[in-house]
């Protein structure tokens, strides 16, 4: 059978560009990508190792996309080298609301300890370190 080795990138359904890369920039600490692809079209991405999140905007999604794509419908876990208590220190800096954590989860590859906050469509989002 054929294996699937990493994700490369997934795509996010945004109400607005502008507010979901100055909180992916800003709070999270990813890079800003602007691209064309070969339509022609202009796009927008935010990096962060070796990974991307391609971002579309609700009602203008590039095709083809996900059936039915919508603002705020994402869980996501981010893994982070950067301690737990860093991130309290920082989401709280920059008036972010912790909605749950630190709390032990167990991710792909074994223990992690979380935290939980919501983006600017209120998409899950979940800082972890691996323990």
């Amino acid at each position: 059978m054929p294996t699937l080795a990493s994700l490369d990138h997934l795509v996010l359904t945004v109400s607005n560009i502008d507010a979901t890369v100055a909180f992916y920039r800003d709070v999270l600490g990813m890079e800003v990508e602007v691209f064309t692809p070969a339509d022609g079209t202009r796009r927008t991405a935010l990096k962060f190792g070796g990974q991307k999140i391609n971002l579309h905007v609700a009602g203008a999604e590039f095709k083809p996309h996900a059936n039915h794509p919508l603002p705020g419908s994402a869980d996501l876990c981010f893994l982070s080298p950067t301690r737990i208590e860093t991130w309290q220190t920082h989401l709280a800096s920059r008036h972010i609301k912790i909605e749950q954590g630190p709390v032990a989860r167990t991710g792909a590859t074994g223990p992690l300890l979380s935290i939980y906050l919501r983006d600017p469509d209120h998409n899950l989002i979940e800082i972890a370190n691996q323990s």
